[in-house]
């Protein structure tokens, strides 16, 4: 009988437990020479950290080389806030590119706003979504590997529906909700089994 392989089993690893790639590693690296930079790191653990990062071999490992740092400012956080209006019938954005802002507010009214981040390269440490689910209800679709903060929501009478891990990736934005359900309430989770084997079939051209 041969070993199943982890892409073969039924139960997936955990993000943080993936392999990380050369380019993974060289951001964590650029990281922390600015870091270093900027004073908030001395060189001794400069040395320390970037070694530890060269041999690191998984996510995980990686993410606690930075877990004290700030993340890097983008551009995206200089974009003007995104509104989305579901009105009669309804509004989405994505599952394509597109500029993400700090800040983005949904409003399901009648038909629904569906936002979806899966295709996106977001730079940002941290991205606020105000949703109010009104009737049709607010859905957002979140990468594997992001996480997303629901404190700040208010489930209202539609509730709210959180169907995200918390293991986050290095490099990944925070998702802060903010807002209330409304009557139709908000979903926030990751890609479906259909969405995913559309992704994966349809992989983003640069």
């Amino acid at each position: 009988m041969t070993a199943q392989s982890p892409e073969s089993s039924s139960h997936p690893l955990p993000p943080g437990e993936l392999r990380a790639s050369h380019d993974d590693r060289e951001a964590v690296v650029e990281q922390l020479r600015d870091a270093a930079a900027e004073g908030r790191i001395d060189l001794d653990e400069l040395d320390a950290r970037l070694e530890q990062a060269l041999t690191s071999k998984t996510y995980a490992e990686l993410a606690v080389l930075t877990a004290d740092l700030p993340r890097p400012e983008s551009a995206g956080s200089r974009q003007p806030t995104l509104v989305l209006k579901g009105g009669l019938h309804g509004a989405s954005r994505g599952p394509g590119r597109w500029e993400v802002p700090g800040h983005v507010i949904a409003h399901g009214g009648l038909g629904g706003v569906k936002l979806d981040f899966s295709r996106v390269e977001c730079r940002l440490p941290e991205v606020t979504v105000e949703a109010y689910g009104e009737a049709a209800g607010v859905t957002i679709v979140i990468p594997e590997g992001w996480a997303a903060d629901t404190g700040a929501l208010d489930p209202g009478i539609g509730g709210l529906k959180d169907r995200t891990t918390s293991d986050r990736l290095p490099g990944t934005p925070l998702i802060r909700l903010a807002g209330s359900g409304g009557m139709a309430g908000v979903v926030v989770r990751h890609p479906n089994r259909w969405e995913r084997r559309k992704l994966n079939g349809n992989p983003v051209r640069g």
